[in-house]
């Protein structure tokens, strides 16, 4: 019998973002595709037993859920400092540096994991620190040089990253990259219009989804709208609150936009969310940085038109499907974004087009296939 243990923490984390969503598509196509005599087990901080219940309803399959004595936070401050470790022994693949990164001998069996494989999303905290809290930047500088000494393997989800990565730390050959997917949760509705009826959706509008921070270069997005070369479509922004002050009613009345110009629609469910993608007349991802953009893909799922940042894990993604943005020169990038975003919403048939490109993009990924090539990736280890 062999044992894959996945460290899912993220899912339940305050705002579990990309990583949670990346965590538990990945784990659930993992049980899914599991080689014959193959297991998945779960690995969680101490939480409460409705979140525990949560993930077994979300996670069908599992073979066991390991619960930590230590509640998150302390559970990633012990494993930076190597303190933890897990029982038994067995292969680990974190969805994040989040993991029990020690010394181990992977080809002789001995120390407390048999192979560890861990995942850099990005590398915001050296190129952009600026966008992160300064604690989140030193930890994950901090975990990532743990991964340097113990990890067997890196998976990272874009090419863009591993060359990025390559330039902070030399992994070498324990480089692998595995991209994201659509959620099969992401679908329409039958109740779709009732569903937009209750968002009060516009007829026509621009929609962008993303933790309210920083890094997702929101202010240039809504400052925007005031540009000459706008259109007079409204901005509805879909994402939790995050960190950095990121006020948005703030922001569009010093740009003087009118009050209904700007609306944040917050967390939305998958179902809302689909209607919103569905229904959007462009898709904007304006971004700084980012390592895969998989809202772009979600939008390009739906047929619905593009335009993002020139950020290269979003160009690498996009391929040629969407409108690329160059965020050079600050002052100016609203502008640019307001031009790009016109060039849609102005002519149907080049919106019509660059809808059918980013339907033809999304196809290239699944779940299914990232999940073989974990499996694949431990098989070689």
């Amino acid at each position: 019998m062999t044992t894959l243990r996945i460290i899912i923490d993220q899912i339940l984390a305050p705002v579990p973002g990309g990583i949670g969503r990346y965590a538990e598509e990945l784990t659930r196509a993992l049980i899914e595709s599991a080689p014959p005599g193959c297991f998945v087990e779960g690995i969680v901080s101490s939480s409460t037993d409705a979140q525990y219940a949560e993930l077994e309803r979300k996670l069908p399959g599992l073979s066991h859920l390991y619960k930590s004595a230590l509640a998150r936070r302390e559970l990633s401050a012990a494993w930076q400092h190597g303190f933890t470790r897990l029982p038994g022994k067995g292969m680990v693949h974190a969805t994040s540096l989040l993991a029990p990164l020690s010394r181990h001998d992977r080809l002789n069996g001995t120390g407390n994991t048999e192979q560890i494989a861990v995942t850099i999303h990005d590398v915001v905290p050296w190129t952009h620190p600026e966008t992160l809290t300064p604690h989140g930047a030193s930890w994950h500088k901090a975990m990532a040089k743990r991964a340097y000494r113990f990890a067997d393997a890196v998976v990272v989800p874009t090419h863009a990253v591993a060359g990025q990565l390559a330039e902070i730390f030399d992994f070498g050959e324990r480089v692998r990259v595995i991209g994201s997917a659509v959620s099969p949760k992401l679908a329409l509705p039958a109740d779709a219009d009732a569903r937009a009826e209750a968002l009060e959706l516009p007829e026509r509008f621009i929609l962008a989804v993303g933790t309210l921070e920083p890094r997702k270069a929101l202010e240039p997005l809504i400052r925007s709208l005031a540009s000459p070369e706008s259109s007079d479509l409204p901005l509805l922004i879909v994402g939790p609150a995050g960190w950095g002050d990121v006020d948005v009613a703030s922001i569009a009345a010093d740009a003087g936009l009118a009050a209904d110009r700007v609306r944040p629609l917050g967390y939305l469910s998958d179902a809302d969310l689909s209607v919103a993608l569905d229904r959007a007349t462009v898709f904007v991802m304006p971004s700084l940085a980012e390592g895969f953009g998989l809202p772009i893909i979600e939008a390009f799922s739906f047929g619905t038109p593009v335009v993002h940042s020139d950020d290269p894990a979003l160009v690498e993604v996009a391929g040629e499907a969407g409108v690329v943005v160059q965020r050079a020169d600050a002052a100016g990038y609203p502008e640019r974004l307001a031009v790009a975003i016109a060039s849609v919403t102005s002519d149907d048939g080049y919106a019509a087009r660059l809808g059918q490109f980013g339907l033809d993009r999304a196809h290239l990924f699944s779940w299914r296939n990232s999940a073989e090539k974990v499996w694949q990736l431990h098989a070689d280890l």
